[in-house]
C-alpha cells in the first residue's frame, strides 16, 4: 500500500470530461478560418501537450506559422467562454476529493492548459480544491515538473509523500520528472496498454479505487 499526504492530480482526462467543449471550440476555430473539421477521436488524440499543439495538430500538415499563430488565439478566446458548456466531473471524482479532504490529504491541481484556464475550471467545478497550476510565465508546460513542484512548493509537500494523477503518458513521464509516484487513470483519453508501458505505480479503473 502507498503511504501519501498530498495528491496532484493533471485536470483534463482525468478530474474533468473536456473533450466535448475542447472538440466543439477546436471545430468552431477551424471552421472560421475555412479549415476542415476533426473528429473527436481525433481531438482526443492530440490532447496531453498544450492548447499549441493541439491546434497545431489539428490544422494541416504545413500550415504556415503565422496562421498556426492566428488560429490559435481565435481559439483561446473561443474556448475561454465556452469551456464549461458539456465538460463535466467523471464519475466517482466529487466523493474521491470530498474523502480526501475529510483524511486531511491535501490536494492540488496541475494542468497544460493556461493558468487562468486552469484556475477558472478548478473553481467551477471544485471548490474544495484551493490550489490549480497552469502554463505561464516561469512555469513550462508538462512534462517539465515546474507545475509539480511549485503546486508541492506551495503545499509543503516532499515527493516521497506526493502522488501524481494522470490520464496521459505525458502525465507519467512528469510525475518520473518531478520525482513523484505516478498513478494513470483508465477513465481519460489514454488507453490502458499506452500507460502500463510507462510502469505506473498503481492504475486506477475508478477514481474510489485510490482510498483502497
Amino acid at each position: 500500500m502507498l503511504s501519501f499526504d498530498t495528491v496532484i492530480f493533471d485536470l483534463d482526462g482525468t478530474l474533468l470530461n473536456t473533450l466535448s467543449d475542447l472538440t466543439d471550440a477546436v471545430n468552431h476555430t477551424l471552421t472560421a478560418h475555412g479549415f476542415p473539421l476533426r473528429t473527436k477521436e481525433e481531438i482526443r488524440r492530440f490532447l496531453g501537450n498544450g492548447s499549441r499543439h493541439l491546434i497545431t495538430s489539428a490544422l494541416p500538415l504545413g500550415t504556415d506559422e503565422n496562421v498556426v499563430e492566428r488560429v490559435h488565439s481565435d481559439y483561446l478566446v473561443w474556448y475561454h467562454s465556452h469551456a464549461a458548456i458539456k465538460t463535466a466531473p467523471y464519475e466517482g471524482i466529487c466523493p474521491l476529493l470530498d474523502e480526501l479532504k475529510r483524511l486531511g490529504i491535501s490536494v492540488a491541481v496541475v494542468s497544460n492548459k493556461g493558468d487562468r484556464q486552469v484556475k477558472l475550471l478548478t473553481k467551477t467545478y471544485f471548490p474544495q480544491i484551493g490550489l490549480a497550476v497552469g502554463e505561464r510565465e516561469g512555469i513550462r508546460r508538462k512534462p517539465h515538473p515546474d507545475s509539480i513542484f511549485e503546486a508541492m512548493k506551495i503545499l509543503g509537500a516532499t515527493p516521497e509523500s506526493t502522488l501524481f494523477v494522470g490520464d496521459s503518458e505525458v502525465d507519467l513521464q512528469t510525475a518520473r520528472n518531478a520525482g513523484v509516484r505516478a498513478v494513470a487513470v483508465g477513465w481519460g483519453f489514454r488507453d490502458k496498454e499506452e500507460l502500463t508501458v510507462y510502469s505506473p505505480a498503481l492504475f486506477l479503473d475508478h477514481p474510489l479505487d485510490l482510498l483502497q
